[in-house]
């Protein structure tokens, strides 16, 4: 396929609408959630304001902005990282999603307790310890941190509650819940971690308990038609080869109470998106997740990111297949959306460019310059 029909069929399939729940995304582009720590004392400043109206007035259909903490003592270590809780911190995050939607975009927070990943006697909250459902660190066996009590769960529900139900009051389009990475709540979903022995610990089905209950009560919280994102992921931080299913049946045991508490949307975190979830199927995990659940899904994992690919739209290899592959499983809604992370960082105007066909003004990914990038 020439790179002109390839651009012409990347504008038509990726620029229609999507409708998840009460909310219409103008595109099937989506910012994914990426990390800066640019927010002094956890308020997201001008500078974080400009930076995603940037990329929503270049044509990103929506935007799940960088983790934020949620309201609970143990939920992150550092005081660069926003908060969404605090009347300064909410303000601020409410001149965000104004700015968003006045540039044509929409707009969610992605809601994060990183658990077992906190070190001890770390700030912003030396005195809170980190805490997990049995106290263990990805890829550790010593109990390091505090095993979760009944209180210690009802609180970090709560707290993701509360923050969900200020998103919809300050003016956001719908919320997203970090359940993947090796973070909180996939640290109860995941064997590794999770080696509890009452209702919250066990088969895959009982290690859903507390994301089921977190995303239940997060539903409850909010209006019937305000999206809600569950990401999630196989693989965790410190351990890329870690599975929470081994097999399709496996992963719809554990989507099934998800979809039953409330997720609208799933986003399914993978490295690569083009590499099949399970033996005997081309399907990737977001492509196996929407033939078990019926739910909307979110792709993601290294979009644009080969260098080949960049290439081809010079018109040099024939690695233009990567995008191909891509719109042949939009085009049989394997997949809703897609996820652009560190390819929309390097390029503010990569929705944009790929939208009008413009692929030669692609920018390769340089991580050297990312500290220079707004």
């Amino acid at each position: 396929m020439t790179v002109t029909s390839s651009a012409s069929r990347a504008a038509q399939i990726l620029s229609r609408p999507v409708a998840l729940n009460g909310l219409t995304v103008p595109n099937r582009i989506v910012m994914a959630p990426m990390t800066r720590m640019f927010s002094p004392d956890g308020i997201p400043g001008e500078d974080v304001r400009s930076y995603y109206a940037r990329r929503a007035a270049a044509g990103v259909g929506l935007i799940i902005t960088e983790g934020t903490y949620v309201g609970h003592p143990s939920a992150g270590e550092s005081s660069r990282v926003p908060r969404f809780h605090g009347e300064e911190q909410l303000a601020a995050w409410a001149k965000v999603a104004e700015s968003v939607h006045a540039a044509g975009g929409t707009i969610v927070p992605q809601l994060w307790h990183i658990g077992m990943v906190r070190k001890p006697n770390r700030p912003p909250f030396p005195d809170a310890p980190p805490v997990g459902p049995s106290g263990l660190r990805v890829g550790e066996s010593e109990v390091t941190g505090k095993v979760m009590t009944q209180k210690d769960i009802d609180d970090v529900i709560g707290a993701f509650a509360e923050a969900a139900a200020a998103a919809e009051r300050i003016g956001f389009d719908g919320v997203e819940l970090h359940g993947a990475h090796g973070y909180l709540i996939d640290q109860f979903l995941w064997a590794g971690t999770n080696r509890r022995t009452d209702a919250y610990g066990g088969d895959p089905v009982a290690r859903t308990k507390f994301a089921a209950e977190l995303v239940a009560a997060v539903r409850a919280a909010v209006s019937p038609e305000f999206p809600v994102i569950f990401r999630f992921s196989q693989w965790k931080q410190e351990v890329y080869d870690a599975r929470l299913a081994e097999t399709p049946e496996e992963l719809e045991a554990i989507l099934t109470p998800l979809v039953e508490a409330g997720v609208d949307v799933f986003h399914a975190s993978t490295r690569r998106y083009w590499l099949p979830e399970f033996e005997g199927s081309d399907l990737n995990l977001a492509g196996w997740t929407k033939k078990l659940t019926g739910k909307q899904v979110i792709t993601v994992g290294s979009v644009g990111l080969d260098g080949d690919f960049i290439k081809a739209f010079q018109g040099e290899g024939a690695a233009l297949g990567s995008l191909d592959n891509l719109l042949d499983r939009m085009e049989r809604d394997e997949f809703d959306l897609v996820a652009v992370g560190r390819a929309l960082l390097q390029d503010p105007q990569w929705a944009e460019k790929v939208l009008n066909g413009r692929f030669e003004e692609l920018k390769p990914y340089d991580a050297a310059s990312l500290k220079t990038l707004s």
